[in-house]
């Protein structure tokens, strides 16, 4: 931690922000649960096996192609839950909005909100809400908490990853944060990009349905699949290698990236889930990823190995290129 202030890299997904929640924020509450940096937190001592996360949504624009502030809170919050294969039990959201403000923008976010979590489906049962100066909110800051109940049997933690196991992916990557740079900027590029935003909730149902020892699964958001695998790589001790050939991109968001000099295996995502199984459970896997609406471009990309514990990418030349954890992001304020 060399800045003695927060930075804007400090919020993108990567090193620095691994950085600060190490080094400033976890010593400071010093818990068991918070210490092992998972998605969620379990809640032993309510009796039942229970999760809880939190999250705080400051994207910029407000109102995307594919989704919006709202949409993605709900999305983002149930996707966290999705990764410890958590059925949503209830949501909490807090909202600190500009002075200004349009009450006409803030009803299209709640219903979105609203809409979004009908579909998991899942309660909002709690909120706050405060007001702040004009030219200090920058419109409306979303906060959500999410609470969900974990299957008896189900663990899915990188502690069980195992040399032959195989990572799947349920789509394409880098849309989301490719629609935000198109929409923040303007860029056309002969057809709109949506976000891939979207709850996951219904995917996990299915995969644990089919495969209940499904090793470990995480979403890709800041960073991408890049620093979540690159984590996943830290924290288990074993390799892992893509196949870039095997990793979906639309073209459309190749072109983005072309254009920016731009890496889409480092771009954020928010309707993606990585996957890691057993070699003999993939396929069954797969079946049931794909028998999920909008996820049938379910795929393998990669394999966790022995040896040097490192994520590498297998280029269509051949050749073995190592990935890194980004130390920054490429575009703030993506979430």
């Amino acid at each position: 931690m060399k800045s003695e202030k927060v930075l804007l890299a400090h919020g993108s997904g990567g090193r620095l922000t691994r950085d600060l929640i190490e080094k400033i924020i976890v010593p400071v509450f010093d818990n068991s649960e918070l210490g092992r940096l998972g998605d969620t937190s379990a809640l032993s001592e309510t009796g039942n096996r229970m999760v809880m996360t939190t999250d705080s949504y400051v994207v910029t624009p407000l109102f995307f192609p594919g989704g919006d502030i709202g949409k993605l809170a709900v999305c983002g919050t149930v996707n966290d839950l999705a990764t410890a294969g958590a059925k949503p039990v209830a949501l909490s959201v807090g909202f600190i909005i500009e002075e200004g403000f349009s009450f006409e923008s803030l009803e299209k976010i709640l219903l979105s909100m609203k809409k979004t979590a009908d579909s998991v489906p899942v309660p909002l049962i709690t909120g706050d809400t405060k007001v702040v100066e004009k030219g200090r909110g920058d419109g409306v800051y979303v906060n959500t908490t999410g609470i969900g109940t974990v299957p008896d049997g189900i663990d899915l933690t990188p502690e069980r990853i195992e040399p032959g196991d195989v990572v799947l992916i349920n789509g394409p990557v880098g849309s989301h944060e490719a629609s935000i740079i198109c929409a923040r900027n303007d860029f056309t590029l002969g057809g709109e990009i949506k976000s891939d935003c979207a709850p996951l909730y219904s995917l996990m149902e299915s995969v644990l349905g089919a495969v209940p020892d499904v090793k470990c699964a995480r979403d890709p958001t800041r960073g991408g699949i890049v620093s979540v695998l690159a984590e996943l790589v830290e924290s288990s001790g074993y390799g892992v290698t893509l196949d870039e050939e095997k990793i979906p991109v639309l073209e459309q968001v190749d072109s983005v990236c072309e254009i920016l000099g731009m890496d889409p295996f480092m771009m954020a995502n928010e309707g993606k889930m990585l996957i890691i199984v057993s070699d003999e459970k993939a396929g069954a896997c797969l079946e049931a990823m794909r028998s999920v609406p909008g996820f049938k471009e379910s795929i393998p990309i990669g394999n966790v190995h022995a040896g040097k514990a490192r994520l590498t990418l297998k280029t269509p030349y051949g050749t073995n290129r190592v990935l890194t954890m980004p130390i920054g992001n490429q575009l703030p304020r993506i979430c």
